[in-house]
């Protein structure tokens, strides 16, 4: 028996409960971990108010992030023994695999072990946020040294790991967020240039930053009237990546500046990288460099217990958070 949270109908945080169920053994090609920590996402919610990519079968768990110890082996596993520090890739279905749990299992192919001074925390709070920036910015943009990057949400865990990644590789980083007051935050977080959009004209201030070879790739999270002044201040055959959908308006087909830039608009899900064996043995590779050589560190907001797990999604919706929730068992 363990402590899982499940929901039996869509709602706000409120149709979360924990529940205690039996667990069975992992199956052919699974690892079952005694969870330590769990990383919070944005999707989690949407999957809880039946908005996500992902259709919930009741009663349904959730949950893409996950760190502990490996409890147990299914056949045909090999290269992890009971009592591996572990932390999970997060699986294409959480429905399936969900990890907000006391024990959770996993495919093999998505635990990862890496060294206990990384600690529960921190290794349950980096895989998605890296993941899906590193597929952004250095498998799909292919970002270089000088490279200018507008990072859009950018007090998001997503956008924090983007400005890290941006960093490491030489490229110039510039967070965009609604007002000044985070603006000293992610000056501190790594962001070269921080642009309040409700307060100050975007393109104008792209165009001061960039100067005449303009921002080599936007990395978007908001979509809505802001594509208008993204794109014109981007560079010839520059790329502007959409991995969200934040904005409740409309978002206009930036036409004219696609067409005399010869721009690329790319929708994109983590799912890509992960599904990809070999893209997603090169971006662990280059985040477990990063997190070994301090260049990577990922931003905690605020530490919930799993008890909490309500008031943590409450926090997850709100507009307070400042990089990754996270929940500890």
């Amino acid at each position: 028996m363990a402590r899982v949270v499940r929901f039996h109908h869509h709602g706000g945080p409120e149709v979360l409960r924990i529940e205690t169920v039996d667990v069975p053994p992992p199956a052919r090609g699974e690892v079952q971990i005694r969870v330590r920590a769990l990383g919070l996402n944005r999707a989690e919610a949407l999957l809880r108010r039946g908005t996500y990519i992902e259709t919930a079968v009741f009663p349904s768990g959730l949950g893409l992030e996950a760190a502990g110890i490996v409890e147990a082996i299914g056949d045909d596993v090999t290269g992890f023994v009971p009592g591996d520090i572990v932390s999970i890739v997060p699986p294409l279905s959480m429905v399936r695999w969900p990890a907000y749990a006391e024990l959770a299992t996993f495919p093999a192919e998505l635990v990862v072990k890496h060294p206990p001074e990384l600690g529960f925390e921190t290794a349950a709070a980096m895989w998605m946020q890296y993941l899906t920036a590193y597929g952004a910015l250095v498998d799909i943009a292919g970002l270089g040294r000088g490279d200018v990057v507008a990072i859009t949400a950018a007090s998001s865990s997503v956008a924090l790991a983007a400005i890290q990644i941006a960093n490491r590789i030489g490229a110039v980083p510039v967070a965009l967020t609604r007002t000044s007051a985070k603006r000293v935050a992610l000056r501190e977080a790594g962001a070269a240039h921080v642009i309040a959009s409700d307060e100050e004209d975007i393109e104008a201030q792209l165009a001061a930053i960039a100067g005449p070879n303009g921002v080599r790739a936007v990395f978007d999270a908001v979509g809505g009237p802001a594509f208008e002044p993204l794109t014109a201040a981007m560079s010839p055959g520059g790329v502007l990546i959409e991995y969200g959908g934040l904005s409740p308006e409309p978002t206009p087909f930036p036409l004219f500046h696609v067409l005399t830039k010869s721009l690329v608009l790319r929708g994109y899900l983590v799912h890509e990288i992960i599904r990809d064996p070999v893209r997603l043995a090169r971006a662990k590779a280059f985040i477990l460099d990063g997190l070994s050589d301090g260049s990577l560190n990922p931003i905690i907001a605020r530490t919930f217990r799993f008890e909490e797990i309500v008031e943590a999604h409450r926090f997850l919706e709100s507009n307070e958070q400042f990089g990754k929730i996270v929940v500890t068992i």
